[in-house]
């Protein structure tokens, strides 16, 4: 479908009308006007003088009122020298998406025979879901969305980061201040939940930092030996050796916060 079809023979038939001049294809062209000029479309009309008679203004006016009293989807015209700049009606545009509306190959490419893995989002699994995984979301699923209807057969993958010394700093929270607490008995959405003991443990490490540094020890060895940072580390080779129960809160804590991710999941549709 070419959407300008109806104003070119608009074109080739004010030609005819006013000089008895057949605009041939090279001729008859139409250009998305430049942006400090009003218009959507713009025709050169030189090719016609030889015709008209006249000069570029003079002939783009002939031309632009003609297609104002001929054309439906003009709304308006202007003439810079030898360009002729259009205006098309809004309905012009919203007829042109019901037409692409109703094709049948729209969204129904053939098939390209392309396999294509389009990875989004990726979010740790000890906080909550912000603004950056929001648009990361959007833009991936729009993305999978246009390669599906360009024909290919697209698989969407989530890859969650949900193991490292960062999700266990959640977990020592959890451990030190839960008190045996859940979402369900809190009223908090899984991964704001898991999210508030991530912020736990900061405030906490920073105490710690700051007393052992009030007692003579520098920063960087303070940040170290910080209590709550070496439980979190001791959690992590715990974790990378199998021990049953820290596996067993990673995966209550992880639980809580897919969870959560997925309510948020299905309020976009992805």
């Amino acid at each position: 479908m070419n959407h300008l079809s109806g104003l070119l023979q608009a074109l080739q038939e004010a030609a005819q009308a006013l000089y008895s001049y057949e605009l041939n294809e090279e001729q008859c062209k139409l250009s998305p006007t430049p942006s400090e000029f009003e218009g959507e479309y713009t025709f050169v009309v030189f090719p016609l003088l030889k015709a008209s008679r006249k000069n570029p203004v003079e002939t783009g006016n002939e031309i632009g009122h003609y297609l104002l009293e001929h054309c439906a989807d003009i709304a308006a015209f202007n003439v810079v020298k030898g360009f002729l700049n259009l205006s098309l009606k809004d309905s012009f545009w919203t007829d042109l998406l019901r037409n692409i509306q109703d094709e049948k190959a729209w969204n129904n490419l053939p098939s390209t025979g392309k396999k294509i893995v389009v990875e989004y989002c990726g979010p740790n699994t000890n906080k909550p879901l912000h603004l950056g995984h929001i648009r990361n979301m959007l833009l991936g699923m729009s993305t999978v969305r246009l390669l599906n209807a360009a024909g290919n057969d697209v698989h969407p993958v989530n890859i969650y980061n949900d193991r490292g010394i960062a999700i266990c700093k959640s977990m020592v929270a959890y451990v030190r201040s839960g008190q045996k607490t859940t979402p369900e008995s809190t009223g908090t959405k899984g991964d704001h939940f898991v999210g508030d003991y991530y912020v736990e443990y900061a405030k906490q490490f920073d105490a710690e930092v700051k007393e052992l540094m009030a007692n003579g020890m520098a920063k960087d060895e303070a940040e170290k030996k910080a209590p709550i940072y070496t439980e979190a580390v001791d959690m992590l080779q715990r974790w990378e050796a199998g021990d049953a129960d820290t596996l067993a809160l990673w995966n209550t804590m992880n639980s809580w916060v897919y969870a959560g991710f997925n309510e948020t999941f299905q309020r976009l549709g992805v």
